[in-house]
């Protein structure tokens, strides 16, 4: 059923019933699946395919208990183990706790799904550009069950360094059986944070990556009520970023866990994207903020006022969590506790940050997904019946939208009176509704209470809301944002900013009359011409001059909040990409160079399926083809990272080899200043 309709070009809709033991139980009883070891039984969908094949030896090889696979039509052998041609096959064969998904973001949605239906305990989905709405959907199944947990998507999967079960695709050289547990939405900065642990002689128990998806399907609070109780784990690392409230809600967990506990696991921090781009999606499908979000300095604030120790950058998060576990008495035995001990003050970051600049425009745009003009917006509202013109200055402006609620892992409504022109988001409530059940009218009256309607065009509100509700889903809508205003006894739309799901089109060529609609005039240039390479590149305002390189998206920025809080002004956001080669390192070199602005490069590489060394051949190719005039400092930590300074340092060139960010930031701010 499910591959029909995506052969036909349209969004799947799901008539699934699940054992009426699952229904009396809920997805809240799956977290316990999260707790991998030695022991778990491990299985790929997409078993026989490139990537999964070369994982799996990789995984196997490290220690991971790897029971065999599926790949669809095949009942055989590959690696020496059995392939089966579904997962209930294998579910009944080979008893797997958990599937690591192995496939393509059009394929993943179905090989989810299979997972869940066959009630594999734990689903780890490592693809990224998963479309929106199927992630919905499949969120919709998940609550409905009590067997399967979701680890992802666009995630690099869970990891026990103790167990030696890897699922997903980390790179296994950082990791030391330890203490510190570690969830993170960024695969980069979760990578970093190892390297650290491990260096500073703590290493690791067990390390899950919510992922930089939308939604996802383990969050932060799933990962910390693990830990909690986890023999193993003697100190937390938690890494965020902008886009969503899982931060907050975390903080609001940890001050309950503080209250209840008489000697609660010190827990260390970093919050990326403090100086990112207004109103922009930085690398990560997911880091944004939608109208009524905290920003990331709401989110420190909240989690300092939680008293857990932040950091800015996760290269410090070893040397903070040694400080803390020393000073609360928590043994990091299993692991060598060397190393001189550390104030725990010394490596927070500055509390005086300043302001970031609202967006100037009336709606923000982002560009993960298709935004389009707002004149074709309203030929879309127009179609349905719905009156929208431009605003003539007439009638208090209120805000009208169907969003994504991360909290509830649905769509959502998303209203709010706009009592403050400045700030018209002030005062957003979300009313979130089932993906499959539809929007229920019930809560037509607290929305017109919260947009405080009067009675007459109230009456007008539930046909306006199930118009939009109808063009979101029919046409798979990321955001479809309004202002309304009471005229003549009525709603009527005067504002539109309609965000389109561009996985949806990209992985599966479904609403190809929508992206058509894509004006690549509106759009900047450099940025249009450095996607076509898989780069995502932000020029950041102001008079920053040091432009950034960097691979992962919470990495870079990172990147770009490290070095503001060290003095520097970074020029751009740059992310290459998790897979990052040679091409595409002298690619972002040739885009870089575009911004007059810029007088030195940082290169921030962490290697984890990037090699350090390609990464270092690809730099000392493009200084060269480019006749490069400017210097370039270079940070290569991670896989092949020794060979890869190596590189640099003997290569001749205006090319300066760092291995700790604090040294290497020091050399791009004196550069740049000195210019």
């Amino acid at each position: 059923m499910i591959r029909r309709h995506l052969l036909r070009g349209q969004a799947p809709t799901l008539n699934r019933t699940f054992a009426t033991t699952a229904r009396r139980r809920g997805y809240e009883d799956t977290i316990g699946n999260l707790k991998i070891g030695k022991d778990t039984r491990v299985i790929f969908q997409g078993f026989t395919g490139k990537q999964a094949t070369a994982n799996a030896k990789e995984s196997i090889a490290w220690g991971t208990n790897i029971v065999g696979g599926v790949t669809p039509g095949k009942n055989t052998e590959h690696l020496g183990l059995p392939v089966l041609p579904s997962v209930r096959d294998a579910m009944v064969k080979l008893k797997p706790d958990a599937t690591g998904i192995y496939v393509a973001a059009h394929q993943a949605p179905a090989a989810i799904e299979e997972a869940i239906e066959a009630e594999v305990p734990l689903i780890v989905a490592v693809a990224e550009h998963i479309p929106i709405h199927d992630i919905m959907r499949i969120h919709s199944m998940l609550k409905t069950q009590s067997k399967s947990r979701l680890v992802g998507a666009n995630a690099p999967g869970i990891i026990s360094a103790i167990g030696k079960c890897r699922i997903g695709f980390q790179p296994l050289p950082c990791f030391m059986p330890g203490r510190v547990g570690i969830v993170a939405k960024s695969g980069t900065l979760s990578y970093e944070a190892v390297a650290s642990t491990t260096r500073a002689g703590l290493g690791q128990s067990l390390c899950i990556s919510m992922g930089g998806d939308v939604l996802a399907g383990t969050n932060f609070i799933d990962a910390l009520k693990i830990f909690e109780h986890d023999d193993d784990t003697e100190g937390i690392v938690l890494i965020g970023e902008i886009g969503g409230s899982a931060e907050m809600e975390a903080a609001e967990w940890i001050m309950d866990y503080k209250k209840r506990s008489s000697n609660p696991k010190p827990i260390a921090v970093t919050i990326g994207g403090i100086y990112a781009a207004p109103g922009r999606i930085m690398g990560h499908a997911g880091a944004f903020v939608l109208p009524g979000e905290p920003d990331a300095l709401a989110k420190i604030k909240r989690l300092q006022e939680a008293g857990v120790t932040i950091t800015n950058h996760p290269a410090k998060l070893g040397d903070a969590m040694k400080s803390l576990l020393g000073n609360s008495g928590r043994a990091s035995s299993g692991a060598s506790a060397s190393g001189a001990s550390q104030r725990r003050g010394m490596h927070t970051m500055r509390r005086v940050r300043p302001t970031v600049q609202s967006p100037s425009s009336r709606f923000a745009t982002q560009k993960r997904n298709l935004y389009i003009r707002e004149e074709f917006a309203f030929d879309l509202l127009r179609e349905r019946g719905i009156n929208a013109s431009e605003y003539s200055g007439k009638g208090q402006k209120r805000v009208l939208a169907v969003g994504v609620d991360r909290a509830s892992m649905s769509p959502c409504i998303i209203a709010s009176p706009a009592t403050d022109p400045t700030n018209p988001h002030a005062e957003a409530k979300k009313f979130p509704f089932d993906y499959q059940k539809g929007f229920d009218h019930s809560q037509v009256p607290a929305i017109v209470e919260h947009l405080q309607l009067s009675d007459t065009p109230k009456r007008t509100l539930a046909p306006l809301i199930d118009s939009l509700i109808d063009l979101y889903m029919k046409k798979e809508a990321f955001l479809l944002e309004t202002e309304v205003v009471e005229r003549l006894g009525a709603l009527k739309v005067v504002g539109a900013n309609f965000g389109f799901d561009d996985a949806a089109f990209r992985s599966t060529k479904r609403q190809g009359d929508i992206h058509a609609l894509r004006r690549l005039e509106d759009e900047d240039a450099q940025e249009v011409e450095a996607e076509k390479d898989g780069i995502v590149y932000i020029k950041l305002g102001g008079d920053g001059n040091i432009g950034t390189l960097v691979n992962g998206a919470g990495l870079a920025m990172n990147t770009v909040d490290a070095l503001a809080d060290a003095g520097g002004k970074a020029a751009n956001f740059l992310d290459t990409g998790g897979k990052a080669t040679s091409e595409t390192v002298k690619k972002s070199f040739q885009v870089i160079l575009q911004d007059e602005r810029v007088k030195v490069i940082f290169v921030n590489i962490f290697g984890g399926l990037t090699l350090g060394d390609m990464i270092a051949n690809g730099i000392l190719l493009a200084f060269k083809e480019l006749e490069m005039k400017i210097p370039v400092v270079v940070r290569i930590r991670g896989t092949n990272e020794a060979e890869g300074q190596k590189i640099i340092a003997e290569s001749g060139l205006s090319l300066h080899a760092f291995d700790d960010f604090e040294e290497a930031a020091a050399k791009v701010i004196e550069l740049a200043n000195k210019a």
